[in-house]
């Protein structure tokens, strides 16, 4: 036995020193372990030692476990029904060499970071552990996710094999940067605002790559959340000795937008359609980011233009596969139409028929031309009208518009009533015959094309020329008592106007809006030319606003308490075909079209509540109010009075709302101020 052996314990390492000079040199030897009891005395434990480190010299660090892929599959196992080969005997293999661990020493890092790589390995002092013990140790320090680092060196020592853990940290946090890829193209659509909420909580701090993935994560669910579907981390976070990391993401560029057309059993069609035509609607353009809320918004502009089945989008592998060609896939609709039809009104129109033709995509350039027919017992009229929705190359969305018409009708300034006014030469109805051309261009006044405006502005040009005449087409230029019916003497009236107009529309709905407001104003100027040289000034001003409640519970629906007021008047010469009338189903309702009055100035308000009964049937509670304005003695010939018109007048009611492909159908009972009722029906909300 060998005396003047001795231990040193510490609470994280242990050191084997002996001052026996024969152990140094002795290839084997017994020496005395002592080991503390709980008693604090010693007992000795016989163990031969070996030069052993040469065991374990391997580069550790630079050797992970291998790991089998996720996309590797497990060899197939043959049936036990399938005969078997005669297997080869198998080379016996020698097991892992073990050595005993003397001490274990962590350098490169002092106190928490060393007790947490102390508390993280299972090699321990008096113990042994082999090749595959301490590449399971290196791994579990580098899962800790704060060291840039690890490296094992082992060595020799007279009481067993020193194994040192030379650890180096991570740097600490300073900034997080994202790069997008392809680098140099486009720049991160990720706001620095939103890289220091996700990450900065960290900064100061040594970098943990396990809380940077979970960070990361973060960054993941701000790119969905976002609408950014196709971005993605495509390599391993870059870390820089100065605490920067730069985490790479493929954020998933647009290589090219291509338009595809299909047919109805979703096969590859022709088009007529011009890809101009969808893709100036598509916000998305080439080099930008994919995004899905801004997608959603181009399908719904492109599937807007009224051309199209079907709209969606679809996904190609770019020629660079960091990127992603969209495709606009599209399924054309019938877009002509040709319609006839006849029917009786109960007002002025009489038994009449209609014969329209319609398109919507001429050319492919969703220009529509259309064309009406209509006759009548009192009237008779055409209209060709050609509509461009978007000037080609313009960048504002300008519009514009050509309509040439020529239509003969009975005029509510005259007619409504057994007290009509009256032709001095046969005695009937005057009947004004309009034959006229007009211009008019719109513009939205909004940032961009893609964003809803809030105003848009007009303006327009409109030639016509008015002629008075008889139930049997003559020239009828004055009334029985004398009074002309035209602003001319001869019964023809050239009548010119420039226009101009503004509306501001915040309605969350065009059709049946429940909330927002509506704002319109025009102006409209004549040029004294042509015959009766006639210079008016004509303002209008119309404004409506809806208020959402819950008073009602039928069904489920928006229920809405509407307001509208509005008002016009005209300036200088007044052509008494011109006048404004008041009364009728989209006026004051109770009253028969234009019978409270007719004159120069007019003003109208109207509040309804609009609440839904059942699924596509609603109903509204109305109360109407409208007014000359004492205005009506100042029409040439004075109409109002002829007729003997109350100038003013209200009405109420209650009417039903029923959803159709035309619009909502009104079909309201009201009564007026004089308590008469009557059934009017309607096309559309009155405002």
């Amino acid at each position: 036995m060998l005396t003047g052996s001795s231990i040193v314990c510490g609470s994280r390492s242990a050191r084997a020193e002996t001052t026996i000079e024969e152990v140094l040199s002795s290839a084997e030897a017994t020496i005395l372990l002592l080991e503390k009891n709980k008693n604090y005395s010693a007992k000795m434990v016989e163990v031969e030692i070996e030069p052993q480190a040469h065991l374990l010299q391997l580069k550790i660090a630079q050797e992970p476990n291998p790991e089998v892929s996720p996309n590797e599959s497990e060899p197939e196992t043959p049936s036990e029904s399938e005969e078997q080969p005669p297997s080869e005997p198998q080379p016996e293999v020698a097991p892992e060499p073990r050595v005993l661990v003397g001490e274990v020493v962590v350098t490169g890092v002092e106190g928490e970071l060393q007790d947490l790589v102390y508390s993280t390995i299972d090699t321990r002092p008096g113990r042994t552990t082999s090749r595959s013990q301490l590449r399971e140790d290196v791994n579990a320090i580098y899962a800790r996710g704060v060291f840039a680092n690890v490296r094992v060196i082992p060595e020799d020592t007279p009481l067993g094999v020193r194994i040192t853990f030379l650890v180096e940290p991570n740097p600490v946090l300073n900034r997080v940067t994202i790069q997008a890829e392809p680098v140099g193209e486009t720049e991160s659509v990720v706001p620095p605002e939103a890289i220091e909420e996700i990450f900065a909580e960290n900064y100061g701090e040594i970098i943990n790559l396990r809380n940077l993935q979970q960070d990361i994560q973060k960054l993941n669910k701000w790119y969905s959340q976002n609408g950014y579907d196709l971005a993605q981390v495509v390599r391993a976070p870059q870390v820089s000795d100065d605490g920067t990391v730069t985490v790479i993401v493929a954020e998933g560029v647009i290589e090219d937008i291509q338009v595809r057309f299909f047919d109805s059993e979703n096969e590859p069609a022709e088009g007529e359609t011009r890809d101009f035509i969808i893709t100036r609607e598509i916000e998305l353009k080439q080099g930008d980011i994919f995004n899905r809320n801004t997608a959603q918004k181009d399908l719904g502009r492109v599937f807007g233009l009224q051309i199209f089945e079907d709209v969606r989008f679809s996904f190609s592998p770019g020629e660079d596969p960091r990127k992603v060609v969209v495709n606009v896939d599209v399924v054309e609709a019938r877009t002509g139409s040709i319609s006839a039809g006849a029917g009786v009104s109960t007002g002025i129109s009489g038994l009449f028929g209609s014969v329209s033709f319609r398109e919507q995509n001429l050319g492919g350039n969703n220009q529509t031309v259309g064309l009406n027919f209509e006759l009548g017992d009192r009237q008779f009229g055409f209209d060709a009208s050609f509509r461009d929705p978007w000037i080609a190359g313009d960048p504002y969305r300008t519009s514009y518009g050509v309509n040439a018409f020529r239509r003969r009708s009975l005029s509510l300034v005259y007619t409504g009533d057994g007290a009509d006014v009256r032709t001095a030469r046969r005695g009937n109805n005057p009947r004004v015959l309009r034959t006229g051309l007009g211009v008019n261009f719109n513009r939205p006044l909004a940032p961009t094309p893609y964003e809803r405006e809030e105003w848009s502005v007009s303006t327009g040009f409109r030639y016509q020329h008015v002629e008075i005449r008889d139930a049997r087409g003559n020239i009828a230029p004055r009334s029985e008592t004398g009074e002309k019916l035209a602003f001319s003497d001869n019964g023809e009236d050239d009548l010119t106007l420039v226009r101009i107009g503004a509306i501001r529309d915040l309605r969350d709905n065009n059709l049946q809006p429940s909330s927002g407001s509506f704002a319109r104003l025009s102006m409209e100027q004549s040029i004294p030319i042509g015959s009766g040289s006639i210079l008016l000034n004509r303002l209008r001003g119309n404004y409506s606003h809806y208020f959402p409640v819950n008073w009602i519970r039928f069904t489920e629906g928006p229920q809405t308490i509407a307001f509208n007021v509005q008002a016009a008047t005209i300036l200088g010469d007044l052509p008494p075909y011109e006048a404004f009338v008041v009364g009728g189903v989209n006026s004051v309702r109770g009253y028969p079209d234009g019978l409270v009055g007719s004159g120069r100035s007019y003003l109208q308000a109207t509040a309804e509540y609009r609440f839904p009964i059942w699924r596509f049937i609603g109903a509204a509670i109305f109360f109407d109010y409208g007014t000359t304005l004492g205005t009506g003695s100042e029409v040439p010939g004075n109409p109002s009075d002829v007729r003997d018109l109350p100038g003013s007048g209200y009405g109420y009611g209650i009417g039903a709302r029923i959803r159709s492909p035309l619009g909502p159908l009104r079909i309201e009972y009201a009564i007026n101020e004089d308590g008469d009722d009557r059934i009017q029906f309607g096309v559309g909300e009155k405002f």
